[in-house]
C-alpha cells in the first residue's frame, strides 16, 4: 500500500503554513507551539531541533518522545475549533 505523500513531506515545510493558518485566526506561534508539544511531548527545545533538522512528518511523529493518550479525544476540536 502507498503512504500518503504527507509522510515524505518536510514537518518544517508545513509549519509555516500552519503558523499563517493560526495567526489568521487571531492565534500565536507560542500557543501553536503548545498544542503541538501537548500531542506530542516534544519539549520547546526539542521541537526547535525538530523543526531545523526539517525531519518528516513520519520522522516527526514517529519519533515523537511520547503522543499524548487523550489526543484523539481532541482530533475533532483541534481541526474545527468552535
Amino acid at each position: 500500500m502507498t503512504q500518503h505523500k504527507i509522510y515524505q513531506m518536510s514537518f518544517a515545510g508545513v509549519y509555516p503554513h500552519y503558523v499563517a493558518k493560526i495567526q489568521k485566526k487571531g492565534k500565536t506561534v507560542a500557543e501553536l507551539d503548545e498544542i503541538i508539544k501537548w500531542l506530542t511531548g516534544y519539549t520547546a527545545d526539542g521541537l526547535s531541533k525538530a523543526l531545523a533538522a526539517e525531519v518528516s512528518f513520519q520522522a516527526f511523529f514517529g519519533n515523537a518522545p511520547k503522543l499524548n493518550p487523550r489526543r484523539p479525544n481532541y482530533g475533532c476540536y483541534l481541526r474545527h475549533p468552535r
